[in-house]
């Protein structure tokens, strides 16, 4: 072997020592950067991923509720229940199964993905759709929308149409009557 041929083969092995000891001490630094991204991920960011896709949500003050998740939007999320649509408040969501394990950063998200849960409520007193009115605290209201306030949503209740204020900070879910039964206690 000409000593061309050894420099060269001494650079080569000296370049690959070079190369592992970086990799050696880059891996911390990487596993600690992917740390510090995922810290940034939200539930939402994760349930946005998985839309039209089967999964089960147990939910404060109403129990679990197993379906296909329509819509994620800021605050809140549109899940499929037996044919009947229930809108969550996000903050309510305690536990999900089947999320997909990858997310979709708030940033990708469209404008309409980025509305409060107050423009789905507005859809729901559009339509003068009779709901259950689920609170955190596990009771419940039945009731018309007639009105939504900056941070709450005013009900129209009972034979004689009592008007009934619902604070947003309260609510946990809501659903058109006739399907709340669908929720299972746990």
């Amino acid at each position: 072997m000409a000593w061309e041929e050894q420099v060269f083969s001494l650079l080569e092995d000296l370049e690959q020592q070079a190369e592992s000891m970086y990799a050696v001490e880059r891996g911390p630094e990487l596993a600690d950067r992917a740390r510090s991204e995922y810290a940034t991920v939200t539930l939402a960011g994760r349930l946005a991923a998985g839309l039209g896709e089967p999964l089960s949500l147990e939910v404060r003050g109403v129990g679990r509720l197993t379906g296909v998740l329509e819509r994620v939007a800021a605050g809140w999320l549109r899940i499929g229940v037996a044919g009947q649509e229930w809108v969550v408040r996000t903050s309510a969501v305690v536990e999900v199964r089947g999320a997909s394990p990858r997310a979709v950063p708030e940033v990708a998200w469209s404008v309409a993905d980025r509305v409060g849960v107050g423009s789905a409520l507005r859809r729901l007193a559009d339509e003068a759709q009779p709901c259950w009115w689920h609170r955190l605290d596990g009771g419940r209201t039945e009731g018309v929308p007639v009105r939504v306030g900056a941070d709450f949503v005013e009900l129209r209740s009972g034979a004689q149409g009592e008007g009934v204020l619902v604070a947003l900070d309260a609510l946990a879910a809501v659903v058109p009557v006739g399907t709340a039964q669908v929720a299972s206690r746990s």
